[in-house]
């Protein structure tokens, strides 16, 4: 008992790990709200205070963001052009991936700024374009993820032929590390395409599903991606 309260403190005293249990509750107040006030109108009150706790939490996870460029300028820096990738398509996902998360930021920064009067420029066009970018970093990181489990199969079935060379059995055991890294890479997708069907609902609309996810979805599927995230 005492280790899980240290883990959770632990957790919340660092600024990312803070970050994922924010997310968390602003997706899950978000999907309880929106499925309460579907339900019954008795507990609309419920639901839509639920629904506002959400708001602020996203909106405070908006301003902590302000402070991300810098990290963002370290870990691009830190994979340049990705010249240790021994894959060139999973080099350069991920170098288009780093660019799209660099144009990300500044755009979200100023439609915050617009919608809080501190510049005189309509947010809505620049909300728009983070929501573009966002979805097109989630795109990136799903095909950089695929691309990584095809690999590491690939990886896999070499490693079961080398085996049976040297005369074992059909049955070889796959490396431990190969295996985790696959089940990682596939919540990896499921988590960044959660995250993409909100991403497409908060788009103009008439682009796809655009704006027709009800509350509770929303939150389903962005409580989804912060689970797999925790």
């Amino acid at each position: 008992m005492q280790n899980s309260f240290e883990s959770v403190v632990n957790l919340l005293e660092s600024y990312r790990g803070r970050d994922k249990v924010i997310r968390t509750l602003c997706y899950g107040s978000q999907l309880v709200g929106g499925v309460i006030s579907q339900k019954t109108a008795n507990s609309s009150q419920l639901g839509k205070s639920l629904l506002l706790l959400s708001a602020q939490l996203s909106h405070c996870r908006t301003v902590l963001r302000l402070f991300d460029d810098l990290s963002m300028v370290s870990c691009s820096w830190s994979y340049g052009l990705g010249a240790m990738e021994e894959d060139k398509v999973i080099r350069w996902i991920s170098v288009l991936s780093n660019v799209a998360d660099h144009l990300y930021y500044p755009c979200e920064h100023v439609a915050w700024a617009a919608d809080a009067e501190l510049i005189k420029v309509k947010s809505d066009k620049w909300w728009t374009l983070s929501t573009v970018l966002w979805a097109l970093s989630l795109l990136l990181g799903t095909l950089r993820s695929l691309r990584i489990i095809l690999t590491l199969r690939r990886k896999a079935q070499n490693h079961r032929r080398a085996a049976q060379g040297t005369g074992r059995e059909d049955g070889v055991i796959i490396p431990a590390e190969i295996q985790r890294r696959i089940q990682g890479e596939v919540l990896s997708v499921l988590s960044s395409l959660a995250d993409l069907s909100n991403a497409i609902h908060w788009m103009p609309s008439g682009f796809l599903w655009a704006g027709r996810f009800p509350h509770w979805l929303v939150g389903l599927m962005g409580t989804t991606s912060s689970l797999i995230g925790l």
